[in-house]
Order: structure tokens, then sequence, then C-alpha cells
């Protein structure tokens, strides 16, 4: 029989339950065990919501409290030394203190560093490497929960990242060495795990190695085929290797001669390694075919993808196939029951976590003949719907698009003059400070916007509202001594959702949660249609901040490419051609901020390097549409304004040419907890406009002090032009409280102070 599996489920709940309980936690307000007892149910809820839609092969340890890296660094006893573990079992505050830093007492330690999960906007924490690192098996929560599950009459297969995903993604803080070499030394934790979890009665356990969507080096190439030689010999247990969010490419013949008991591969994105792969298998092994996306929020089409899977069952047979998603369904949200406010024309269209279990099952039983034909003739009359559906194509907007011109891609004069006149119209001091853009969210503020949306406070009533916030974040910064403003976006719910609020060809849920990182999640539009701006939507709050003060404020934007990157996009067009149309809304609303009196304007393009193709062979196309999408949003604008982007969390050198062909007067990019290591591409390659390298880790709760900024600003000047330096945290503030914002934003202004005088004098 077929075998229906998934390789992974959303942790979060369906009301965000997950992000209620931790965060409980951290303000004391939750004990632990409320804390692990919301954990569990949620767990329960998960595996037997699996149960229910017929899932054969239900996962287990893919449920965190933070995130699965972080899981996994604790379960090898991958601990910084800076956090004081001691050893045993990496408890759960350790884990937290990891991720989020720690300051209290004569505790101060800075998180470790965050990054984007390969090309998604879920973030993970990154593994640090040293000469001296050792690991050994130091966390219990893999066999805790696989328990869990057995004792609910569930035996589960338990997720691990691979060994070689593992190395890859960590980065080597002291030494100059090959992180592959620490292998050796890994790989004994592996077999440990693995026989303690066949001494617990688990058949499977799915070993998560993504690096195979990479362009892999010699050494990686020979850690996977040593590996897996060891691995495969622990007895009681069958492996399976789970590739997704690419294809195989060059990496096709080393994945297919694995000795492990099945192979999963991503065929949404690599739809053709489905005979290849299937052709190479010996008859041991089986495969899984990931055919339903576990990325985007769309039907699957049951017909195309069933006769993907009939040809993989005629090849390897019902007894060696599986079919599951491409990848896990963390990066989707959990369910459509609760959309109430979706029609249900539009709902028909689409399938989040549960639905797709549904079409998962589906595929599977039909693989064997057992075809729901309810089901399948329900599948082809949304897929018909949709597209023949009038509210996808907007003739104005692709007209527009077509018309565009090698001319507005250009800004009237190169950087060079522009920095001049932009100088001269601002009158900006040595090491200008700024922030991000967002101030806190604080509860009045989410108060006081769901009163409003709720229709409890009136128009009036709710702009007095942001006046008073607006006013009051004016003088907070003009009392500090900022140079450029913000306004604080406390109008805004989020910096995708928000603007997409305001465009056409975009649609929203009211629970559409997923993770992107911690116990920060987002709700990501969904972009169904062709996409125009009908009218101005940030000009009312940006003017009204510029009135009252003297100093120059700065508009604030979400460019095309993270617009995109961070929704949930149409795939009946390219990527390329739905980021033009997103380009253009925002030309049009930097234009109108300009004319508004608005001198500089950010653009933010945080999700830039997280678009990147896996594949270098494919990163030109790419590059090349994503840097004239912002330069198609931005230019159309005087020399004399000023442009600004933020990119976060993101390894910039091997892009850095592409940035610099962006042509943005200014960009701030995140380097405090790299400890300004992101500023090398900017040396080596002569950056040549502005840099605002953060000095400011906004996603820890601890206040650095004015010392720990000096240092970071030191280092920067020590290798860029002192002229060209702007001082900014690392990201937008939203996140955080008044009572770390505050301290941490006058500890910078003074820095920044400091560095003008030191600077001066030498």
């Amino acid at each position: 029989m077929t075998i229906a599996q998934n390789l992974g489920f959303p942790r979060i709940g369906e009301k965000r339950e997950l992000k209620k309980a931790t965060e409980a936690y951290w303000k004391g307000d939750l004990d632990r065990a409320g804390l692990e007892s919301a954990g569990a149910e949620l767990r329960k809820s998960n595996w037997e919501k699996q149960k229910a839609a017929g899932i054969d092969l239900i996962p287990s340890n893919d449920f965190s409290y933070y995130d699965h890296m972080l899981d996994m660094m604790c379960l090898v006893g991958n601990v910084p030394e800076r956090f004081g573990w001691s050893g045993g079992d990496v408890d759960l505050d350790t884990r937290f203190a990891i991720a989020r830093g720690i300051q209290d007492g004569n505790k101060d330690a800075i998180a470790a560093e965050m990054t984007k999960w390969f090309d998604t906007n879920y973030h993970y924490q990154v593994p640090e490497f040293t000469p001296d690192t050792t690991f050994a098996l130091s966390s219990t929560k893999v066999f805790d929960e696989f328990e869990e599950a057995k004792q609910l009459g569930i035996t589960t297969k338990p997720v691990l990242v691979g060994p070689v995903t593992f190395l890859t993604l960590g980065k080597v803080t002291e030494g100059d060495f090959d992180k592959m070499s620490l292998l050796d030394q890994l790989l004994p934790v592996y077999e440990q795990i693995l026989g303690k979890l066949a001494e617990q009665g688990a058949e499977w356990v799915q070993l998560d190695e993504p690096v195979f969507s990479l362009d892999l080096s010699k050494a990686q190439q020979d850690a996977l085929r040593k590996a897996y030689d060891r691995l495969s010999k622990v007895s009681g247990i069958q492996l399976l290797v789970a590739n997704y969010f690419n294809d195989l490419a060059d990496n096709l013949d080393l994945f297919t001669s694995l000795p492990v008991h099945a192979l999963h591969i991503d065929a949404v994105r690599g739809f053709n390694d489905i005979e290849p792969v299937a052709d190479r298998l010996s008859n041991n092994t089986a495969l899984s075919v990931g055919i339903v996306d576990g990325r985007n929020i769309w039907k699957t089409d049951l017909e195309k993808a069933l006769a993907a899977i009939k040809t993989a069952h005629s090849k390897v047979g019902g007894d060696r196939l599986m079919v599951g998603p491409a990848c896990s369904l963390l990066h989707t949200p959990v369910t459509l029951r609760n959309e109430a406010k979706l029609d249900e024309e539009f709902k028909s269209w689409l399938a989040f976590a549960e639905e797709k279990l549904d079409e998962i099952v589906f595929l599977a039983r039909a693989a064997d003949g057992k075809v729901d034909e309810q089901m399948l003739a329900s599948n082809k009359e949304a897929l018909a719907n949709r597209a023949e559906s009038a509210r996808i194509h907007d003739q104005a907007v692709q007209r527009r698009a077509a018309g565009i011109t090698a001319k507005d891609y250009e800004r009237q004069s190169p950087y060079a003059e522009r920095a001049q006149k932009q100088q001269a119209k601002l009158g900006l001091p040595a090491f200008p400070t700024t922030t991000i853009g967002s101030f806190p969210q604080t509860q009045d503020v989410r108060k006081a916007r769901a009163a409003h949306k709720k229709g409890k406070m009136s128009d009036a009533e709710y702009d007095a509202f942001l006046e008073k916030k607006i006013q009051e974040a004016v003088k907070m910064q003009e009392d500090m001594g900022f140079d450029m403003l913000v306004h604080g976006e406390f109008e805004r719910n989020d910096m995708v959702e928000y603007f997409g609020e305001k465009m056409s060809g975009y649609a929203f849920t009211q629970f559409g949660w997923v993770q992107s990182y911690g116990s920060r999640y987002v709700k990501p539009p969904i972009i169904f249609g062709d996409v125009s701006r009908p009218e101005p939507m940030t000009v009312k709050w940006s003017k009204y901040a510029q009135s009252l003060t003297n100093k120059p404020m700065k508009g604030m934007l979400t460019g095309p490419v993270t617009m995109v990157q961070w929704a949930f996009v149409r795939d009946d067009q390219p990527r390329s051609e739905t980021v033009k149309q997103v380009a253009l809304g925002i030309r049009d609303e930097i234009v109108d901020l300009e004319a508004a009196g608005l001198a500089a304007i950010q653009c933010d393009e945080a999700a830039f390097r997280e678009g990147l193709p896996l594949r270098r062979a494919d990163w030109a196309e790419y590059l090349d549409w994503a840097t004239k999408s912002f330069r198609l949003a931005a230019s159309g604008v005087r020399d004399e304004t000023q442009v600004h982007t933020h990119m976060c969390y993101s390894e910039f050198n091997d892009i850095i040419e592409a940035i610099a062909d962006m042509d943005a007067d200014c960009i701030s990019i995140e380097t405090s907890r790299s400890q300004m290591e992101l500023l090398d591409a900017f040396v080596k390659f002569q950056y040549p406009n502005e840099i605002g390298p953060g000095v400011y880790d906004i996603h820890s709760p601890r206040v650095p002090e004015k010392q720990e900024m000096v240092q970071l600003l030191e280092k920067a000047r020590d290798v860029l032009p002192a002229d060209r330096i702007w001082v900014n945290p690392d990201c937008g503030l939203k996140t955080r409280g008044w009572a770390e914002v505050k301290p941490a934003l006058q500890h910078m202004v003074e820095a920044a102070k400091e560095l003008r005088e030191t600077t001066k004098a030498a």
C-alpha cells in the first residue's frame, strides 16, 4: 500500500496558542508547568488531526517552543560557552537564553546569530563551532515526544536535522577550519539518538538534508557519503532522508546512492526529478514524492499530481511508494476552517496545512486505485473557476507594466552628485542617527487598532489616538537627539499586510499565521491577481509627522521584492511579473511622499537575499529582475530626495554587486549579532554609497550599553569611510517594549556622539 506521510506540521496552534503561552512564560505570567502543558496540548492536537486525516506516517519532534535548529543544537550539546551551560540536559530556559540573549544580574550574553532557513522567511538559530567544539547527547526532547505520541496510540516518525545540513548551516566563530571536520565527532551522537529511538519502538526516523538543494562542495559530498554509510548501519530503525526546496540537479546520483530505506524529493520544485530518481533507486529503497506544495496555499492540481504519482507507482510499486508534502507544512497556516470572512469562491481555491493533509491522503489512496471521484471533481471545478475568474486580471495594470522603459529604472544623476545635493538639503552631522522605522506596538496601540477595526472607535477618535502617539514619538526622538526621524508606524499591523490591504490584487485571512521566528508570527497576505495602488497609502501620517518637526522625517515603505516574497503569491504567472506590478505601485507612493515634503524615503527590501535561488546557476536571472524592481520603485524622485533601504539577516558577499546596482543612497543592515562580520562584503567590494550597520540587536530583550555600540561603530569606522556611516538599530522596534527601547536608543545616540568626537580628534 502507498504510504501517506507528512514531513512536519505547524507548531503554533490555530489561534496562536504557542505564542500566547511562550510570551506569558517570558513575562512571568505562566509557570514552566503551564508552558509545557500548552505545548503538550498542541502536540496532541496535531498528532490527532493527522491521524484523523488518514496520514500513515506522522512526524514527531517537529514541534518546538522556539526553533528546530536550536533544538538540534541542544540535542547534540552545541551550547555556546557564554551561556554558562555546564553539561547535562539543556533546559528550556537555556534554550530561550541562546535564542534571545540574557541580561540578568551578572549574566550578560548576546543571543546566537539568527538567519533565514534557506530561501524561506523562517529564521533559525545559527550553531557556533570552534576548534574545541565537542558534541554529546544533551536533551531528551525527541525521546519524550515520541513516548508522548506512543501513549496516544500513535507510533510517530521522529524528525531530525541531518548532520551535514546541521554543520553546513553553522558558523565557525573561532579559528580557521572546515566545519565538515567535525563530522566524526558528531556522528556518534546521531548513532546514539537513532539507537535509543529504536529501543523505544520507533520504526522510521526522518533526517532532513535540504543541503541537497544547494551547490555542494567536495567536502560536503564526502560528508554525506560518510554520514549515511555509518548511520544506515544502526540496527532496528529505518531512515528516510529528505531533500526539499529545490530539485537535485548535479546531486542526483549522490542522493540516490545513499544506503538508506527511503528518499524524499521535492516534486513541486523538482517535478522532473520523479522519474530519474525512481529509475536510480535500489530495490531496497522507497521513494517519497513530495507533490503537495508545503510553502504556498493554492489547491494542488490533483489530476496532474496523480498522473505523476502513478508514474512513480509504475516504477517502484505501491509497497515502495510514499506521498507527502514537498517540505514541512511549517510554512503554511494551520487551517481554513476558521476563515469565516473569506468568500466561498475564494476559499475554494485554497488549501492550508489541514487541507493539504487531505490532498496527500487522496493521492496516496488514488495511487492504489482508490480514487475519491467527488474530491477530484470538486478540485477540477475549483481550479477552472480560479483560472477563469474576472477577479484576477486587470488590463490597465498589464498595459502599464508592458510600457515600462529603460529610463524608468534610472535616477536622474549618479550617487556622488546626488549625495552632495542631499547633504546640502539635509545638513546631517557625521554618523547621523536614525531608526529602521517602527516603534513598539504596545498593548494600547493594538487595542485601539482592534477597536477601530471592529467599529468600536470612530475614525476621528482613532486619528486623534494616532496623532498623539506620533507626537510622543517625534518629541522622544528630538529629545534624544536623533538626526533623521520616523513617525513610528503606529497605524500599521505588519510591514507587508498593511500595504497589501491598500493595494488591489491582495486578499487577507483572519488566522493565516505562520512562524517567522520564536514567538514572532506573520500573517502573509495572498496575492491572487494583478496588483495596483488605487490611492496613497502612507502620505497622511508621514506628512503629519513632518509637520511636527524641523528635522528631516523619513517616509517608510516596504519594497516590491519583500511585498511579494513575504506573501503567498499567485502561481499562474512568473513571480518577476508580479514584483514588477508591485514596484509600480510603490513608485507612485514614493513620488507622492516626495511631493508631500518628505526629504528621505526608506523602501525596505528585507527579503532581497531570501529570494535568491539556492543554486548559483539561477542567480543572474533573479538578481536582474529583483534589482530592476527596486530601481523601478525608487527612481521617480529628484536627486535631492534621499532613498534608503534596509536588509536584515543576509549574507551579502555573493550578491554585493547586485546590492550596489540597486543604487539606494543608503542601505542599513543587520550587523550586531555578527559583530560587524557582514561588513566584510561591503569593504572588499568598496561599496560606493552610504551604510547603516546595525549596532543594536532588536530581536533580543537585552539593552546594550553605550560602550558596546561604540566598539561596534569603531569596527565599522576602521573599514568604511566615516562620512558614509549611519547609526541605527538592526531592524524595526515594533516587537520590543519601551522599557528596553528607550535606554537602548539613548545609548545609541550617545555612542554616535562619542564617535563624532573621537573621529574629529583623530
